[in-house]
C-alpha cells in the first residue's frame, strides 16, 4: 500500500521548524566563530605589547591540551581549558608599560602590582558567558601547591585541575625560551627544577603526568 503524502512529506510547520533550527545552528557557530576571533585578537595584543613572551600563550596552550588528555580530561572540558590557557596572562593589559616592560628585576611594590593580573583577569572574563567556564587558569595559575602562591592563596586540591597542569607547562615553556634576561635553560635543568618545585609550587601528580609526558613524546624535549 502507498503511504500517504502527508506522511512523506513535512508538513509546512514541520519545514519551517527545521529551517529556524537550522539558523539557530548558524547563528551559535557564528558566535562562537566571533568570540574565537576575539581570543586571538587578544592574544595578539598581548604578543605586541610584551614582545619577548611572543608565541608562548600558543604553545602553551597546546601542551597543555596534550597533559589534560593524558590526565583525562576530553570533551568541552578541553575547550574551555584551552581558551583558558590562551588567556592566562590577559589581565596583564591592565598593567603599566613601565612594570610590565621593565628590563630590570621589579621592586617589591611593582612585584605587588604584577601580582594582581590574575585579578584584573577575573574582572575582565567573569561576566562573559562564554568564557566564564575558561577562569581556572586565567585566576588560579599563580597558586601553589603549598598555598603561598595568589591572589587568593589557595592549597592543594583547593587549586583548580587545569590550574595545577596548565601551573607545570607555564613554567616548562618559559625557561626553555629566551628572555630579555636569560637565554632559554637546556631541557634537563628545567626538568630538575620542576621536579624541585614536586610538592612546594606544583601538584605531584601534574608533575608525574607532565614528566610521563615528556617521555612519551621526546619530540617536545627536542623543540
Amino acid at each position: 500500500m502507498r503511504p500517504s503524502a502527508s506522511r512523506s512529506r513535512p508538513s509546512t510547520e514541520e519545514r519551517s521548524l527545521q529551517s529556524r533550527e537550522r539558523e539557530l545552528v548558524r547563528q551559535y557557530d557564528d558566535l562562537v566563530r566571533a568570540y574565537e576571533a576575539t581570543i586571538e585578537g587578544w592574544v595578539r595584543a598581548l604578543d605586541l605589547r610584551d614582545g619577548q613572551t611572543e608565541g608562548h600563550s600558543r604553545r602553551v596552550a597546546d601542551l597543555t591540551v596534550r597533559l589534560a588528555e593524558a590526565a583525562g580530561i576530553c570533551g568541552a572540558q578541553l575547550g574551555h581549558l584551552r581558551r583558558g590557557a590562551l588567556l592566562h596572562d590577559v589581565g596583564k593589559m591592565g598593567l603599566p608599560d613601565g612594570i610590565l616592560l621593565k628590563p630590570g628585576p621589579l621592586t617589591v611594590e611593582e612585584q605587588a602590582v604584577m601580582q594582581r593580573h590574575p585579578e584584573y583577569a577575573f574582572q575582565m572574563l567573569r561576566h562573559i558567558d562564554y568564557l566564564r567556564p575558561a577562569l581556572d587558569i586565567p585566576y588560579s595559575h599563580h597558586e601553589r601547591w603549598d598555598g603561598l602562591g595568589y591572589p587568593r592563596g589557595l592549597k592543594g586540591d583547593e587549586i583548580p585541575l587545569a590550574a595545577r597542569l596548565f601551573a607545570v607547562v607555564d613554567v616548562w615553556d618559559a625557561l626553555r625560551n629566551d628572555r630579555s634576561y636569560r637565554g632559554a635553560l637546556p631541557a634537563g635543568q628545567v626538568v630538575d627544577e620542576i621536579r624541585a618545585g614536586s610538592g612546594s609550587q606544583f601538584d605531584p601528580a601534574a608533575v608525574r603526568a607532565f614528566l610521563a609526558l615528556l617521555e612519551r613524546e621526546p619530540e617536545l624535549v627536542e623543540r
